[in-house]
């Protein structure tokens, strides 16, 4: 069996899991259609690795799979370019926050009166505490 050269990276094990994910609601058809793909089987190509997400398609993808467009963005730039230049597009742009991330950084501004509240030891450790780390 001959390897397809996208299987193996982060973004096309994703799509799979959102498409699974979405089965009960919605087909692969409908998927592709809210993306806007003329062809119904490039959700397949994506998700099987025989082909990449295009850049300009993680909007439309994003709300299609009902996703966060920020953190499809990053698997996408890895995707696309590789891990080094991701990495270096992210330094230089900065990293793609998910509405979650914001949710987060609005609570600790609240929580914080607006005051840029450094990160201690402590707030590090209560962090991950949440998270079980």
């Amino acid at each position: 069996m001959t390897k397809k050269p996208h299987e193996d990276t982060k973004l096309a094990k994703y799509i799979e899991r959102r498409v699974l994910e979405l089965k009960s609601r919605k087909s692969q058809l409908q998927i592709a259609n809210e993306a806007g793909f003329p062809n119904p089987n490039m959700v397949s190509m994506i998700k099987n690795g025989a082909s990449k997400l295009a850049i300009d398609r993680v909007p439309s993808m994003a709300r299609a799979v009902d996703c966060d467009p920020g953190y499809l963005m990053r698997l996408a730039l890895e995707q696309a370019v590789g891990d080094t230049a991701a990495a270096a597009i992210i330094e230089t742009f900065g990293t793609p926050t998910t509405a979650n991330e914001l949710g987060w950084l609005q609570e600790i501004r609240d929580a914080s009166d607006h005051s840029d509240p450094r990160m201690t030891a402590r707030s590090r450790n209560t962090i991950r505490g949440i998270f079980g780390k």
